[in-house]
């Protein structure tokens, strides 16, 4: 490796990107950035994608990030330009991804006086350790290295999550050292010592009625190998949670899906004899708010040993990578004789077909396009939901997910984050086809990143729900005051808005309309948005939906 002659802070912090593999940042340049622009410009080895704001740049860094199972990188400025990323910090927070947030500062000796500093804000360290894992300021420019692998292996380190990094503005072309730090790595085993106990293996021997709840502990460990090898093996009932689509297949027959607050489901768990939990968090919105009863005969396997007896009790709990421990469990149950009982098997295939059956019957007609979504998606699409009524009623439930890392949704962050998610998937992912299903409301948060997806030659299709408001809010208000209001929104013509930022697009009106519609967008090779008028297609009821997928209630008098 060749080490300029004058090394800088910029450069420091290139090389440690370099040295990692990083090869897309994300970001907004400006003038409390601008030197870390010029070195990743002379470095020369990493993409730099340019967002339209800085909230648009993190979501864009996260997506990328959740698809390729690498580290996502964002660039914003000081002060006002890395709160507008807060929100988006948020969401990767919750979301456990691990981000690199490098953010300017104002000059070091103005930090902290209440001087007024151009973009500053009262105490950035605070505002950003707020939105996300960590925050870190650098003090002493000479120690540029060390600080920056503290911070990225703070990132990557389980419970992942957002680190920021604050480099003030005078530092990042200061001179440093041009000294190489060498981490000589000691010896370690090629493959994790577990050890699992025999009471566990014989719990799971002697089940007769086994149920698994895979989260997204078995993607980010890459053990969909692994899970699937188990299943075949002990035949249990399977659901995932919403960050888990993708962990299984969920074509297989065993998979019931991201259907845990179902009446099916829920009967099924109150008669089994064992629950088997992998990376999963057991979120408020899956569980109906924690009501939902669990075994008490239940093994919770988990890297993170404070995911233990967070939300839910374990009788059992083994702290690991789901990927070895499924692993050393496949090896030790493949001399094991174990029969599943073929009527539990059927009972399992029918609760998969009878939760599909009733939400179909429930969001007419709205079973019907997820269906054609079934029947023209390739199985590797990478499909993301927003924060919208489509996303949460059937498109996270009735669009099936082939593949890990091909299902993105917003878990914490809040609306308008689907399309710049959709543009870092797609930068992370180009050979996989990428679809958002969005809501009017939420799109136009970010409606201005459309020209990234241009720009960046990063094709998306965008599938608008237009009903010319913030649809759940308009429910929500009706039934807890018996009017609304801040709900309605006048809108775009949204076709016209699409083309004009370089988007085809087209509006339909029914379900046979909306089928020619994807039909075209998929063909099309180019970013595409197909506008669904809603109340042309049919209003969903959301009065008459089922209980859990109205479980969450806003807290009214």
């Amino acid at each position: 490796m060749t080490y300029k002659k004058n090394v800088t802070v910029s450069d420091a912090i290139v090389q440690e990107l370099v040295n990692i593999g990083v090869d897309t940042i994300f970001g907004i340049v400006s003038i409390h950035n601008m030197p870390i622009y010029e070195a990743l410009l002379e470095e020369g080895s990493i993409r730099i994608a340019t967002a339209r704001g800085e909230s648009g740049a993190v979501n864009m860094a996260d997506a990328y990030a959740r698809s390729t199972g690498k580290l996502g990188v964002v660039i914003t400025s000081t002060g006002a330009g890395a709160g507008n990323g807060a929100g988006s910090l948020t969401e990767t927070w919750n979301s456990g991804t691990p981000l690199l947030h490098i953010s300017g500062e104002a000059d070091s000796n103005f930090i902290g006086k209440d001087l007024r500093y151009i973009h500053e804000s009262k105490d950035q360290q605070k505002m950003m350790e707020g939105a996300g894992k960590s925050s870190y300021l650098l003090k002493l420019p000479n120690q540029i290295t060390p600080f920056m692998r503290t911070a990225i292996k703070d990132a990557l380190e389980v419970p992942k999550g957002p680190v920021t990094v604050s480099i003030p503005t005078n530092f990042q072309a200061q001179i440093v050292p041009s000294n190489q730090l060498i981490a000589v790595e000691t010896c370690k085993d090629t493959e994790p010592n577990v050890v699992l106990p025999n009471e566990i293996i014989e719990e799971i021997i002697k089940a007769k009625r086994p149920v698994m709840w895979t989260g997204d502990g078995i993607i980010h460990s890459g053990a969909s190998e692994e899970l699937l090898k188990f299943i075949e093996k002990i035949k249990p009932g399977v659901v995932t949670s919403e960050s888990g689509k993708g962990g299984i297949d969920e074509a297989h027959p065993l998979c019931i899906g991201n259907f845990a607050a179902t009446p099916q489901f829920i009967e099924l768990l109150e008669k089994s004899d064992l629950l088997i939990s992998v990376g999963v968090r057991f979120r408020e919105t899956e569980t109906m708010e924690g009501t939902l009863p669990l075994p008490e005969n239940h093994i919770n396997i988990d890297l993170n040993p404070h995911a233990f007896n967070r939300n839910y009790n374990t009788k059992y709990g083994l702290i690991g990578d789901a990927k070895a421990v499924l692993k050393e469990l496949n090896t030790v149950l493949q001399s094991k004789d174990i029969t599943p009982e073929e009527s539990y098997v059927h009972e399992v295939t029918e609760v998969r077909q009878a939760v599909r059956k009733d939400l179909r019957a429930d969001v007419k007609p709205y079973g019907e396009i997820a269906d054609i979504m079934n029947k023209h998606l390739a199985e590797d699409t990478i499909l993301l939901t927003d924060v919208t009524i489509p996303g949460y009623t059937w498109g996270n439930k009735l669009v099936e997910v082939h593949e890990p890392r091909n299902y993105l949704h917003m878990t914490g962050g809040g609306i308008g984050q689907g399309l710049p998610m959709a543009i870092g998937a797609k930068v992370g992912q180009p050979e996989k086809p990428v679809v958002l299903i969005a809501g009017d409301g939420g799109f136009m948060v970010n409606a201005g990143e459309m020209i990234t997806a241009v720009q960046e030659e990063a094709p998306i299709v965008v599938l608008l729900f237009d009903d010319s408001g913030y649809g759940i809010l308009q429910y929500y208000q009706e039934a807890a005051y018996g009017r609304k209001t801040g709900v309605d929104l006048q809108n775009p013509d949204f076709v016209k808005m699409a083309q004009s930022m370089g988007f085809e697009a087209e509006k339909v009106t029914s379900v046979k309309e909306f089928e020619q519609g994807l039909e075209n967008a998929l063909a099309s090779q180019q970013s595409y948005m197909v506008v669904v008028d809603v109340e042309a297609v049919g209003i969903l009821d959301y009065e008459d939906s089922p209980e859990y997928i109205r479980s969450f209630r806003p807290h009214t008098k």
